[in-house]
C-alpha cells in the first residue's frame, strides 16, 4: 500500500512539474532518494501520533513522505505559494491521506495560539532564521526538527541567540547516511519556556534582520 502511495505522488508531481515549477529533481531514482527517502530518514525521531507543523511544505516533502509510512501523525503543511498548496491538497485528495491538511499563509499568519509536538522545516532558510519561524509553534517539551547539511557547525553556532530568546533548549544532532556519499544532520532543538510575544515577526523581518 505505501508502494502505491509513493508510485502515485510520483506520477502527480511529474504532472504537475510540467505545469509550474515545484522540484528540479524529477527523475525516478533520485526523487526516491533525494525526496522520498531524505523525507522518512529521521521517522523514529517522531513519537507516536505527535501533532505536527511542516513550515514552508513546497512539493509536500517531508510532510507527505511521513505521512504515508506514519498513518498515526496529525500533519498541517503550510506554504505561502496558492498553486503548491493546491497541488498539495490534490496529493492528499488522490492519495486518500486522512489527518493531514495544506494550508495556504505565510507562517508569521498562523494563528500563535496552536501550539504543536513537533514543527519540520527541510530546505527553508539557515537556522537562525528557522528557529524564528519554528520554536513560537512548538509547545513546550515538544521539539523543532530542522533537515540540514551534515555540516551544520557554522549555522548551530549562529543560531545560539536565538534558540534561547525564543524558548529553545537543548540541542540535538543527529547525521544519517541517505546513501554512501550523502549524509543528512537533523537539528532537534527542545522548547523548554514559551515564546515571547510577537514572534515570528511579520514583514519578512526573520529573513531581512534575523536573530544574531
Amino acid at each position: 500500500m505505501e508502494r502505491e502511495k509513493f508510485e502515485l505522488y510520483y506520477q502527480l508531481l511529474v504532472e504537475w512539474n510540467n505545469k509550474f515549477n515545484l522540484t528540479s529533481v524529477t527523475e525516478r531514482d533520485k526523487v526516491e532518494l533525494l525526496h522520498f527517502k531524505d523525507s522518512v530518514l529521521p521517522v523514529e525521531l517522531i513519537p507516536s501520533k505527535a501533532i505536527m507543523l511542516d513550515i514552508g511544505s513546497g512539493a509536500g516533502f517531508p510532510a507527505i513522505p511521513l505521512k504515508i509510512v506514519r498513518p498515526d501523525l496529525d500533519i498541517t503543511m503550510v506554504d505561502s505559494v496558492n498553486k503548491k498548496v493546491s497541488f498539495l491538497s490534490e496529493v492528499i485528495c488522490q492519495l486518500k491521506l486522512d489527518g493531514i491538511r495544506a494550508v495556504h499563509k505565510r507562517i508569521e499568519e498562523l494563528d500563535k495560539n496552536q501550539k504543536y509536538d513537533v514543527v519540520t522545516s527541510r530546505a527553508v532558510a539557515g537556522l537562525n532564521i528557522l528557529c524564528e519561524y519554528c520554536l513560537p509553534f512548538v509547545k513546550k517539551g515538544g521539539f523543532m526538527l530542522a533537515y540540514k547539511s551534515s555540516e551544520i557547525e557554522d549555522e548551530l553556532s549562529q543560531a545560539k541567540t536565538a534558540i534561547e530568546l525564543l524558548g529553545g533548549g537543548e540541542v540535538k544532532t543527529v547525521t544519517m547516511e541517505l546513501n554512501e556519499e550523502i549524509k543528512r544532520t537533523f537539528v532537534i532543538i527542545k522548547k523548554i519556556k514559551d515564546t515571547p510575544k510577537g514572534y515570528p515577526r511579520g514583514g519578512n523581518k526573520p529573513r531581512l534582520k534575523p536573530i544574531v
